[in-house]
């Protein structure tokens, strides 16, 4: 059995169909449906035409591999040449949940999470947004979606940077682009914001500065990341700022459960604040407590006094992000789902989850990275030789539906955990055209939000609409 695969051989062929027979099940009869998308192999990475009959497919004697628990429910499969992997973290402690290094660890032993080192396309976009908002940009602020072409200094080349489709939106706001996953807007987000300021700002994330391109093209995720680096990064937007470090034991103990380890990690105590008195850090809850997807509080059960329980400073993670960017980006990458390039997961019914979506140049690569404020989980999908997935096979289509099925069951029963809502934000009407605040009498207004001190100038005003004031980083 590979991969949990149950082999099969073929014993008849007939036009559309065929009888195969599987050693827990007996004889099984395929019916066309499930064979019809068969395609056999041909040279340079192609396939060939649709089948017409059974016998395009197989021949008796064959043996092929099925998936199913009863006879109605089995299906014709092959085993994958592509590989994916999916690693889920805690975002409070940076506890492991769950991990899945590729398809068969018999077949492949690389751990795809921890060893892999790939290119993270568009899922590398909010943490040049990050840098942004730390710079007095805004979801409203408004970039110019149009072809650009930028010189490569001492040669004479040129780069192009890409949209995924010819099609260009011209003025756009960020909010619109990050759900839209607009190419051309985080190049020239990167640019105006400088290029040696993000590439310092996004190691903050734990990202090796030999990891990242000193260049424009870092703006559309040239970086090669592992999974488990996406996932520990993606953390910090779900509980509100802070760097967790990942583990995977928790405890270990003896014959007779004498413990002789115990992790120790840095909890991401979004309600402890930094104040030196002891009081600001008490947070009710234990140890024990479960959160989503079935990952541990972030409290520590470390001596409790009226119900509370006191995290010494050693044990709070570093905050590396002011709350208020990690919410807006939390709460813009909810509209990936909501209405943007992730909208397939929709089908969890959740309105507390958030994510990302990522495809490198010719399909190599398919990224997704998702949360909700008790749960991280990153999945990327490739060949270990690097080619291109196919066409159509994007971040939303090869990435997407495993993290959806995982999720599925992960936040079974689970109740809503959002992102945590800082103080300093607030939420006005603005202009979906311009991003600037919408007049009382325009129709159209919708309602946008903001870091206090950054709000966009009313319609009347014709400057740039982020706030320079603003032009600080707090870190």
């Amino acid at each position: 059995m590979v991969g949990g695969l149950r082999p099969a051989i073929v014993e008849k062929i007939e036009e559309r169909s065929a009888k195969i027979y599987v050693k827990e099940l007996g004889p099984v009869n395929l019916p066309w449906e499930k064979l019809r998308w068969a395609r056999r192999e041909l040279p340079d990475e192609k396939v060939d035409r649709s089948p017409a009959q059974a016998s395009d497919i197989f021949t008796r004697g064959d043996v092929i591999y099925t998936v199913g628990n009863s006879a109605d429910s089995l299906q014709f499969v092959q085993v994958p040449e592509a590989q994916s992997a999916l690693v889920a973290v805690d975002p409070h402690d940076g506890a492991v949940v769950a991990l899945v290094g590729g398809f068969d660890y018999f077949r492949s032993k690389y751990n795809r999470v921890t060893q892999a080192r790939r290119q993270l396309g568009s899922a590398f976009k909010p943490f040049i947004y990050a840098a942004a908002f730390d710079k007095g940009f805004t979801p409203a602020s408004v970039v110019l979606d149009a072809p650009i072409i930028f010189d490569v200094p001492g040669t004479e080349q040129s780069w192009r940077p890409k949209e995924d489709t010819d099609t260009f939106y011209g003025p756009v706001r960020l909010r619109y682009a990050m759900a839209h996953s607009i190419n051309l807007v985080s190049v020239r987000l990167m640019r105006d914001i400088g290029p040696d300021y993000a590439w310092n700002y996004v190691q903050r994330f734990g990202f090796d500065k030999s990891q990242l391109p000193q260049n424009l093209t870092m703006a559309l995720g040239t970086a090669e990341l592992s999974p488990l680096q996406v996932a520990e990064a993606y953390a910090t937007f779900a509980n509100g700022g802070f760097k967790v470090t990942p583990y995977y034991i928790d405890r270990i103990e003896d014959a007779a459960g004498k413990p002789l380890f115990q992790a120790d990690p840095a909890i991401a105590c979004f309600e402890c604040g930094r104040a030196g008195d002891p009081a600001s850090l008490a947070v009710s809850g234990s140890r024990d407590d479960k959160s989503a997807g079935g990952a541990r509080s972030a409290q520590l059960d470390l001596g409790v006094h009226d119900g509370k329980t006191l995290i010494p400073e050693k044990n709070l993670a570093p905050q590396i992000l002011r709350p208020q960017v990690a919410y807006l980006l939390a709460d813009m990458m909810a509209d990936v789902i909501r209405q943007g390039t992730a909208q397939r997961a929709r089908v969890l019914n959740r309105d507390d989850i958030a994510g990302k979506t990522g495809t490198t140049n010719d399909q190599h690569d398919a990224w997704f990275s998702g949360f909700n404020g008790g749960l991280v989980a990153t999945v990327w999908t490739g060949f270990d030789q690097d080619r291109s997935l196919g066409a159509d096979e994007q971040g939303a289509h090869a990435s997407l539906p495993t993290w959806i099925y995982f999720m599925h069951t992960a936040l079974a029963d689970v109740p809503k955990r959002m992102v945590p809502v800082p103080d300093g934000i607030v939420t006005v009407r603005i202009s979906p055209d311009t991003g600037l605040l919408a007049g009382a009498d325009d129709p159209n207004g919708i309602m946008e939000k903001f870091i206090e001190g950054t709000l966009p100038k009313s319609e009347a005003y014709e400057g740039p609409n982020t706030n320079p004031e603003s032009d600080k980083p707090l870190f």
